[in-house]
């Protein structure tokens, strides 16, 4: 999952930043509204944490921006704004999501837990696939019951794809929302990781549970012919 956090504060920022890239999570940042603005239109993200009080555009605006062209998107605002009318006008707005500074981490995870789920409509804390389980708050997977050891990447991988088992997910899309902005469509990097990720299935299955569809991805369910 890919997430865009927009605060002005950089220390606090980059300290949301690296929470949620420890949970499995790539993490993009930005200081600025107009800054997060032109990401948002040349990046595609599966949550945006955004502040209010930014230099350049403020986050109301930004907000506003987003839904006009896209109502998928989830919003959680992240804002010193404590006030109950600042609350209805940022819900109203089309904010998925209000949480207050000061605030706890441990919540502020529990809130982008549901709502990358949300997108979805995954409602468990665990996803399960056939004989896998991801547990996405502890960050552990098994394959028949025996707990895999996989890198931030391939549990990132195997995560998108549980999400979106009912479909092929193609490379350009796995790129978009399990790497950050610093891969590009042409990189070797995702089938790599791939082929790792295949292996270690393999060796515990028995059976390869990834399958390839010719022109439109990786498809994840059922034993590969």
């Amino acid at each position: 999952m890919r997430i865009l956090v927009v605060e002005d504060e950089k220390t606090l920022c980059e300290t949301i930043a690296k929470g949620l890239r420890l949970d499995g999570y790539e993490v993009d940042t930005c200081f600025d509204g107009e800054d997060a603005w032109d990401m948002i239109l040349s990046e595609s993200y599966d949550l945006v944490i955004l502040d209010l009080n930014l230099p350049g555009m403020d986050g109301m605006k930004v907000l506003q921006n987003i839904r006009m062209k896209d109502t998928e998107t989830s919003i959680l605002i992240l804002s010193a704004r404590g006030q109950l009318q600042d609350k209805i006008d940022g819900l109203d707005g089309g904010a998925n999501d209000y949480l207050c500074k000061p605030f706890h981490f441990e919540e502020l995870e529990a809130r982008v837990r549901s709502l990358t789920r949300r997108r979805v409509v995954q409602n468990n804390l665990i996803l399960e696939c056939g004989e896998l389980s991801l547990d996405t708050k502890a960050r552990t997977m098994f394959a028949r019951g025996i707990e895999l050891s996989l890198t931030r990447k391939e549990l990132g991988l195997l995560e998108y794809l549980m999400l979106h088992q009912e479909r092929p997910v193609s490379q350009e899309e796995l790129i978009q929302h399990v790497w950050d902005g610093s891969v590009d469509s042409f990189s070797n990097s995702i089938r790599v990781h791939i082929s790792s990720l295949r292996k270690k299935l393999r060796a515990t299955l028995g059976y390869d549970p990834i399958t390839n569809r010719s022109g439109q991805g990786y498809l994840i369910g059922g034993v590969s012919e």
